[in-house]
């Protein structure tokens, strides 16, 4: 027997689910700490990265028959790359960095800075996926096919009722929460990649609604011959939002803090 199976009997080389809670907190007390410029700058670059994964998506759908789980299928592995990017590269994406709630309920994090790395960190994803958004415009790109299956995604998103527009989002930010956490226990990239790959594949394919990637299809859309609409990007954006808080702070968070309680597990 081998010494990695006298310490592990599972023979899996992960980090166990009270050492992936305790890295959680350690990680949100960093981030709250993280200075302005240096917090800003990681939330575009997130932004950006998760738009370069909606833009590959979109790129991954073209000659589909709209609605085929084989194609959103496909599509979810493509869109993967952007959570892949935020956690191997490193940036600070918001729906993420729901996690922190809980540092925030052991009181390691006080309110205050909670909500300001959500603000600047939203803000910081919303300009970098708007950026992907106009430099995708400037190539021609979204002028053909790519252009038709855009304006189809944007049109789908716009369509959705408040309250289905956050239910989708809870369940999403749920599957991109664990995502993040199963990526934790990963001990290197690879392990890291396959962790991310599937659940992020899942809400793809299942059509649920993450906020920070519709900062970039709906604009995406518009590139393509969408009508801009400043209120309907709101109203999709504000339930998915929430929803996305609700699944990754109340979800994931809460529901493994209950479980384990980093600041008081030896």
């Amino acid at each position: 027997m081998t010494d990695q199976q006298q310490t592990n009997p599972t023979g899996l080389d992960a980090y166990k689910p009270a050492a992936i809670a305790r890295l959680v907190e350690e990680v949100g007390v960093a981030k709250a700490a993280l200075p302005l410029v240096q917090l800003a700058t990681l939330a575009v670059l997130a932004g950006a990265f998760i738009a370069l994964g909606g833009a590959f998506y979109t790129a991954a759908l073209i000659g589909s028959v709209p609605g085929s789980g084989a194609a959103r299928l496909l599509g979810g592995v493509a869109f993967s790359l952007g959570l892949i990017l935020v956690v191997v590269g490193g940036a600070e994406l918001f729906t993420g960095n729901a996690l922190m709630t809980m540092a925030a309920v052991d009181r390691r994090i006080g309110p205050g800075a909670l909500l300001r790395n959500w603000l600047v960190v939203y803000t910081g994803n919303m300009a970098g996926a708007l950026l992907v958004a106009a430099l995708m415009a400037a190539t021609g790109l979204l002028d053909g096919p790519m252009g038709e299956v855009a304006a189809r995604i944007a049109s789908a998103k716009l369509a959705l009722p408040p309250v289905e527009a956050f239910a989708r989002g809870v369940l999403c930010n749920i599957l991109v929460c664990l995502a993040v956490w199963l990526s934790l226990a990963a001990r290197d990239v690879a392990g890291k990649i396959l962790a991310i790959l599937w659940p992020i594949t899942a809400f793809v394919t299942l059509g649920l609604e993450h906020s920070v990637a519709n900062m970039y299809l709906i604009p995406q859309g518009w590139a393509a011959g969408l009508s801009p609409s400043a209120a309907g990007f709101a109203a999709n954006l504000l339930p998915v939002t929430l929803g996305n808080i609700v699944g990754g702070a109340g979800g994931v968070a809460l529901a493994y803090w209950l479980a384990y309680r980093p600041g008081r597990v030896p």
